[in-house]
């Protein structure tokens, strides 16, 4: 079986599009089911799903758990069903003896292209010692979007998606540059907008740790996690998902920078320690600062005014939470 989850809120005609595209390239190796979770969207995104997509089952959450929180609900549904569907144990419903069950977390915002399920389930089902395998993610113009990582360093978190001046070999190592696009690979981790996790992997290292993460760092860390319990994690480029990148989060852009930079240090708290974190919380908050006088300056002079004031406004929430 394999159950594929999607996390949704306020994005109706990226859901639909989603569900549209898994209707018409299904996976033909597994069984396959289809979880949505809505985070209390007030777009009638829930009753679009169940009126065009009955056979999706729908989780309607009346607060928005996040995309760690939804998916761990999409997860908790999805091992019920493992556990209870018939023969799931003997591998009658799959007509293979003994076969892993497959979670394959999907943002809302994507469209498979066809072949790509099958394409993750069967690399998975012929390497076993692969806990998590990733497609290639495309722009909807085509371009490859980059979605293989490395492990992040205390200096590249200074400066990654910073207003510092990243120095290109920090990069390159992070987003393995010297990776081929149109090569499998194994890698540290890879973005979250299409996951596909074994189910052993899971009930060995658990689910996404929506104690420390609300969004953002949570596939790193659950990569990490997986990864370290001794599976591979692996890019594989014969499967293709278009990726509109960002559509739920770009909604609130202060939460975003928050959430963001927030988890960021987290992770770091975690896996490498108070220290780290501290330093690289500081950093980044000094980042803010710098930025925020920059900006009351322009506001000033009269520059862009309404924009200025977002910009403070986004600025000063970041700084008011201390990063923690």
């Amino acid at each position: 079986m394999i159950t594929i989850i999607i996390v949704s809120w306020n994005v109706r005609e990226l859901l639909r599009a989603c569900l549209a595209s898994l209707a018409a390239h299904p996976c033909t190796l597994r069984e396959q089911r289809i979880i949505v979770v809505d985070n209390a969207s007030a777009d009638d995104s829930v009753q679009m799903v169940r009126d065009r997509f009955p056979d999706v089952t729908v989780i309607a959450n009346i607060a928005n758990r996040g995309f760690t929180g939804g998916n761990n609900d999409g997860l908790a549904r999805a091992r019920i069903e493992w556990q209870t569907a018939p023969g799931a144990r003997h591998g009658q419903a799959d007509m293979r003896p003994a076969a892993d069950r497959y979670a394959f977390l999907l943002n809302p915002d994507t469209e498979v292209t066809p072949g790509a399920l099958d394409e993750l389930v069967g690399y998975a089902d012929a390497n076993s010692g692969v806990g998590v395998v990733g497609p290639q993610l495309l722009y909807p113009d085509g371009r490859v979007q980059s979605s293989r990582r490395r492990f992040p360093t205390l200096a590249l978190a200074r400066v990654e998606s910073t207003w510092a001046r990243a120095p290109r070999e920090l990069l390159d190592h992070y987003y393995a540059a010297d990776l081929a696009d149109d090569a499998t690979n194994d890698v540290d981790w890879l973005v979250g907008a299409a996951l596909l996790v074994r189910d052993r992997a899971i009930e060995q290292v658990g689910v996404l740790d929506e104690q420390t993460f609300f969004m953002y760092s949570e596939e790193l860390d659950w990569c990490k996690r997986i990864k370290d319990a001794g599976w591979r994690v692996v890019y594989h480029p014969r499967a293709r998902v278009i990726h509109y990148e960002g559509a739920s989060s770009s909604q609130v852009s202060a939460q975003r920078m928050i959430y963001f930079n927030t988890s960021k240090v987290r992770y770091f708290e975690k896996h490498l320690g108070a220290a780290q974190a501290a330093a690289l919380r500081q950093a980044l908050l000094g980042q803010f600062r710098s930025q925020l006088r920059v900006e009351r300056i322009k506001a000033a002079l009269g520059h862009k005014r309404a924009l200025r004031q977002e910009r403070i406004a986004a600025y000063e929430a970041v700084i008011a939470t201390g990063l923690r």
